[in-house]
């Protein structure tokens, strides 16, 4: 039991004498320029980009862009195979036709109808030559009554015949005339749905990818090429969610883009967009450069630096002698708290908690 009680107490001191033989380094507070930055990836984009697509199946039976190349607006860049959509254009185009004849005055329904009014009227003429000679050998008692009245009978028969065909002739135009308005609102929608066999572009800009090839099946909504404004370029980055309740519009940044991380372009954040990535738990902002960008291939990754605030002659302190709960060690390492302003990449300012020419320690792993 003592042997274990005396080991226990061997291990303690080792500890303790690990413990007091930490080595440290020390600095002192000091007065310096600070500048409070975040960081943020991103990479070169287009403005205004947006994705071409088909609107319709089929194979690409003609591609006439190529990556890099400026279009205007209108320009045919490509053209789907889609036979189906020409034999509809086709077929409700005689439909059309047929609609147009059966609505006009010389349809043949609506002419034999016509013919048979005449010849009705002919028949009216004859039937009231009938009636009127009946009711003169009426009033010489020569007929008999009811000879008289199938006489004037057949008048109103033959009037009423006459009443119904041209109202058949009426009625026939307007069921004409709503088929006409249909095939026609038939035909259009073919129309436009050939026109989908060519994919347009809409708006003009440079192409800036190449998704398709001439030959390759397509299916609607494919994207066939992605466009955008060559005039003007921007970055767009990445904000890790815990500083995004710190970016403003209108901080300016620095960045240096990859392909050439000696070099620095000014710009000014001009849009913060409302999404966030829940994949990469970012959120997005787009900063415009202020001033000539010599390097503008889109999709060239990027670093900036986005510049929050900056104070003169701020007491500050390394960031790495900056502890966990904003203490810092001092003499005797004894542990302080201190009251922190901005924070830069290797500087803190401290608000409260130490003075100038102050000494602290940082203790080495």
């Amino acid at each position: 039991m003592k042997n274990i009680a005396y080991s226990f107490i061997s291990l303690l001191a080792a500890v303790f004498m690990i413990s007091c033989g930490k080595k440290t380094e020390t600095t002192t507070v000091q007065r310096k320029d600070i500048t409070e930055m975040v960081f943020a990836t991103g990479s070169l984009k287009a403005d205004d980009e947006y994705l071409v697509a088909a609107q319709t199946d089929g194979y690409l039976k003609s591609v006439n862009f190529e990556e890099g190349e400026v279009i205007n607006a209108g320009k045919i860049l490509a053209v789907i195979d889609n036979k189906q959509s020409l034999v509809n254009v086709n077929q409700s185009g005689k439909l059309l036709a047929i609609a147009k004849n059966n609505s006009s005055e010389n349809a043949p329904l609506i002419q034999q109808i016509k013919i048979n009014i005449e010849l009705a009227k002919e028949k009216l003429k004859q039937d009231e030559i009938q009636a009127e000679r009946y009711r003169k050998l009426l009033e010489t008692n020569s007929i008999a009554k009811v000879e008289y009245e199938n006489s004037a009978l057949n008048v109103l028969n033959t009037k009423a015949n006459i009443k119904a065909q041209e109202e058949q002739i009426s009625n026939l135009l307007v069921s004409t005339n709503q088929a006409l308005v249909v095939q026609q609102q038939q035909n259009e929608v073919s129309n436009a749905v050939a026109d989908y066999n060519k994919i347009v572009a809409y708006v003009g800009g440079k192409i800036y990818k190449k998704r398709k090839e001439l030959g390759d099946y397509v299916r609607k909504g494919d994207v066939i090429a992605v466009v955008g404004n060559p005039n003007k370029i921007y970055a767009n980055l990445s904000i890790d969610e815990s500083n995004m309740s710190k970016i403003k519009l209108g901080h300016p940044l620095v960045i240096q883009l990859n392909t050439n991380p000696q070099k620095n372009y000014k710009a000014q954040i001009a849009e913060i967009l409302p999404a966030f990535d829940e994949a990469t738990q970012s959120f997005y902002v787009k900063a415009f450069f202020i001033e000539n960008l010599d390097f503008t291939i889109v999709g060239t990754q990027l670093q900036a630096n986005i510049i929050l605030g900056e104070k003169k002659n701020a007491l500050v302190i390394p960031r790495n002698y900056l502890g966990y709960g904003n203490k810092v060690l001092i003499e005797k390492k004894k542990s302080v708290n201190v009251k922190t302003g901005i924070i830069s990449t290797d500087w803190v300012e401290i608000l409260d908690g130490l003075k100038e020419n102050d000494t602290i320690l940082k203790e080495l792993l």
